[in-house]
């Protein structure tokens, strides 16, 4: 497939395609509508029909419950395993002479339950049998683009250094810091500076800068990085470097690698055969600042962490999601990333998918690239900040006629089958975004109020503690996030007293605000935007504050105070 066939459209949509974007707000809209119509033309249907999608919750939540277990659970066991080491043992000259004194050494009862422990004497044994089918980990370059816009040193530094910190060989690490001209004369003086300081570390450091007003692009990270990657490219050409021999991450700036992240992606890149149909897909964990950040946005935060460890247990259904790596030869195939939508991380996915007619996955890594939960230097600020991340998340719904054109019509390159059911997850995880927290919150009152002769019915009546009945049962699945947030908690600042870790739990209270205000009526923003044609055609970038840029914001505040004060004394 031809990348330019890969594209989303710009400008005049077809009668068809504008049809499939209209379908996310219709369906959503739709059931709340007909849940009201049913509650006034007979309140028992409307029970029926509420309690049906309720159960569906239900067993879902069921299934969020395991998985969040045994995700965190591989999320610990792979976080202790020395991907170095392993990594290491593939570069052995002598492969079979290495897989034989692993065989002579058993491993000992307590490593018998090591992550992927079979796996990896599998994989020494094939490349003892087949060298030459595998790349060696010594000809192998981590490229990091690390993506910005106007951020502060304060933001920016930290993510170097934890690129620097990590157990991969730093001259194996290509560094890219690709910012926005548009950001303007400070983050050139930024990314100059980090230049000067790092500029030795790796095997190369480059700054580059995206041009503005680039044609086209809608405003946003895509074009951003799609612009470095083509640099990258020349680069490689440049050095010689077989892009096969190249993996690129994308970061955002906040974005904070575990330790041994690139180690393990070198791995299994290394030992999957179909590598170049592959994409990984790290765990991201929300916790940088999460001491900091207010309380909605910690539930918020917290929310996300997990569902980024459940959904790394079903890799049927895994997409790309914020940081990733890909190769770079299937990337410089594809022409990188879309230039044209703000939500490139899960749309690449689709893109890659397409590209090799349905032959793609999303492999699981996982460890973690710790990130920051929305934090403005304002509380209102931090609110409208947050909202507006979240609709761009939601914003994905513009997937949805991307894949139908690409499911229903001839340019299908997939069986039915198989995009079918890939199509139908991804409409019917963004209607439920939408819909599930209304009808699950205020639905059981909803036929009472409404309709006068409900009272009479007492299944009806019923309504609203059967649904509070099954809420309780689904806080099961609350009370396992709760107590594995604690677990997961970076130390609490010595700045903050024991009250604060009580508020950890206590903010949870706040789980049905979040929900409703913020993910609810997010996805029915977007969605509404897209069914209208109002194309949201610009990122919104989350404002990284730090306590030290809060600080600094709090004592201009009070400085700008005390002058007023002042001036009305003179």
């Amino acid at each position: 497939m031809n990348h330019n066939d890969l594209e989303l459209p710009m400008g005049k949509r077809t009668l068809l395609y504008r049809l499939f974007e209209i379908l996310p707000a219709f369906l959503s809209y739709g059931m709340l509508i007909l849940f009201i119509i049913l509650s006034l033309i007979n309140p028992l249907w409307a029970s029926i029909y509420l309690l049906v999608l309720v159960m569906s919750v239900i067993v879902r939540s069921v299934g969020i419950a395991y998985r969040t277990l045994t995700g965190h659970h591989q999320l610990e066991k792979a976080q202790i395993v020395n991907w170095r080491q392993r990594l290491e043992q593939l570069e052995d000259p002598d492969p079979v002479a290495s897989y034989a004194a692993i065989q002579q050494q058993p491993l000992p009862r307590r490593h018998q339950r090591e992550f992927h422990a079979q796996e990896h004497r599998e994989n020494l044994r094939l490349m003892a049998a087949d060298p030459a089918s595998f790349p060696r980990p010594s000809q192998l370059y981590q490229a990091v683009i690390v993506a910005a816009y106007n951020e502060s040193y304060d933001v920016l530094q930290p993510t170097i250094e934890s690129v620097k910190n990590t157990t991969y060989n730093n001259k194996q690490i290509i560094l890219v810091l690709a910012y926005e001209e548009r950001g303007g004369v400070d983050i050139a003086r930024t990314a100059a500076r980090l230049q000067q300081e790092y500029g030795d570390v790796f095997f190369t450091f480059q700054t580059i800068m995206h041009p503005k007003d680039m044609p086209d692009e809608v405003i946003g990270k895509g074009g951003n990085i799609t612009y470095a990657g083509k640099q990258l490219q020349r680069y490689c050409d440049e050095q010689g470097i077989a892009y096969s021999d190249v993996m690129i991450t994308t970061l955002d700036s906040d974005n904070r690698p575990y330790p041994s992240y690139f180690d393990y992606v070198a791995y299994e890149y290394i030992v999957h055969p179909e590598r170049k149909r592959l994409s990984y897909q790290p765990i991201a964990l929300y916790f940088g600042n999460i001491w900091d950040a207010p309380a909605p946005m910690r539930v918020i935060a917290t929310g996300n962490s997990f569902w980024t460890i459940i959904s790394s247990m079903r890799p049927h259904t895994l997409r790309n999601f914020a940081s990733h790596s890909q190769p770079m030869d299937a990337l410089v195939e594809m022409n990188f990333w879309s230039t044209r939508s703000i939500v490139e991380d899960g749309h690449q996915y689709w893109r890659s998918y397409f590209y090799f007619a349905g032959d793609y996955n999303v492999l699981p890594i996982h460890v973690p690239i710790y990130q920051d939960a929305v934090m403005d230097n304002t509380f209102w600020g931090t609110v409208v900040a947050q909202f507006k991340q979240l609709r761009r998340w939601s914003y994905g719904a513009s997937d949805v006629p991307y894949v139908a054109v690409r499911t229903f019509t001839r340019r299908r390159n997939v069986p039915f089958a198989e995009v079918f059911a890939r199509f139908m997850r991804l409409l019917d995880g963004h209607v439920t975004l939408a819909v599930m927290a209304f009808l699950v919150t205020f639905g059981g009152w909803v036929p009472l109020l409404i309709n006068q002769e409900s009272s009479r019915s007492y299944a009806v009546h019923m309504l609203p503690e059967v649904i509070s009945n099954l809420q309780r049962f689904a806080m099961i699945g609350i009370f396992i996030t709760v107590f594995l947030m604690l677990k997961m908690l970076p130390p609490r600042p010595e700045r903050y007293k024991r009250r604060r870790s009580f508020a950890m739990v206590a903010q949870w209270i706040l789980m049905p605000v979040t929900s409703i205000c913020f993910s609810a009526i997010g996805a029915f923003n977007a969605q509404t935007h897209l069914a209208f044609g109002r194309y949201l055609d610009k990122f919104d970038v989350t404002v990284k504050a730090t306590t030290g840029s809060r600080d600094r914001a709090k004592a201009a505040k009070q400085a700008q105070k005390a002058a007023k004060k002042q001036r009305k004394k003179e």
